[in-house]
């Protein structure tokens, strides 16, 4: 796996547990882009977008546009893989210790 891959799939697992601490389990673009920012990935608004598309479709959230802003929603796949009981191809493992 290169580390770009590497990068990427941790991103798109920061996603889903950002989405996962949330009461109502959604974010939009812009806040998750200040998310992966404090996590180290200072990636561009388009690049965040391109990755809830990817994270849509392999099931793990629903996309709303209002606007020109996406809102993600997790839904049970993205849950169930940030609770560990199903693995989602292209996105990191969680770790045992949240």
């Amino acid at each position: 796996m290169s580390f770009d891959t590497h990068l990427t799939e941790d991103a798109r697992l920061v996603i889903l547990r950002e989405l996962a601490k949330q009461t109502d389990n959604r974010l939009n673009e812009t806040i998750l882009t200040a998310v992966l920012d404090t996590f180290g990935h200072r990636r561009s608004r388009e690049w965040v977008r391109t990755q809830l598309r990817v994270l849509a479709d392999i099931g793990a959230v629903t996309i709303t546009e209002v606007g020109s802003i996406m809102i993600a929603e997790l839904r049970r796949a993205g849950q169930d893989h940030v609770d560990r009981r199903t693995i989602l191809e292209g996105v990191a493992r969680p770790s045992l210790v949240a």
